[in-house]
């Protein structure tokens, strides 16, 4: 699928497409409780940490994912969610890290995103900046 929307992407005359790069055992708690939405669109019997771990690609399918964004010459950018997965994208390496919505004040990640990469991005359209 991740394929297909690269393809999409080039067809439809894109720069860049953006995937989001973690580890659900770095990102999610085996404890945490899925919330009302995630009840309702997915079986009662399904963890939050197994839900989370069927969006998951290993890193080695990133690796392969950058290199084909290369082959169709589109650039490929990401959205680390954990300190594993920036060193990954460091490494590949991505122009850009986007910072999480979610982590856009939690300085110590960014600032270790920003280390990595000379451009990181940090877009919220939901977060209280005051």
């Amino acid at each position: 699928m991740a394929r297909e929307l690269v393809y999409v992407a080039v067809e439809s005359g894109c720069d860049a497409v953006k995937f989001q790069t973690f580890k659900t055992e770095n990102v999610c708690s085996p404890l945490a409780p899925k919330a009302t939405y995630q009840m309702q669109t997915t079986q009662a019997t399904e963890s939050q940490l197994d839900m989370i771990r069927k969006f998951e690609l290993s890193f080695e399918a990133f690796r392969e994912l950058y290199r084909y964004c290369i082959n169709k010459e589109i650039i490929f950018l990401s959205t680390p969610f954990d300190y594993e997965s920036a060193d990954l994208l460091a490494a590949l390496p991505v122009p850009a890290f986007k910072v999480p919505s979610g982590e856009i004040t939690n300085f110590v990640f960014s600032g270790t995103c920003g280390e990595k990469r000379a451009s990181v991005n940090c877009f919220n359209w939901h977060g209280d900046h005051g």
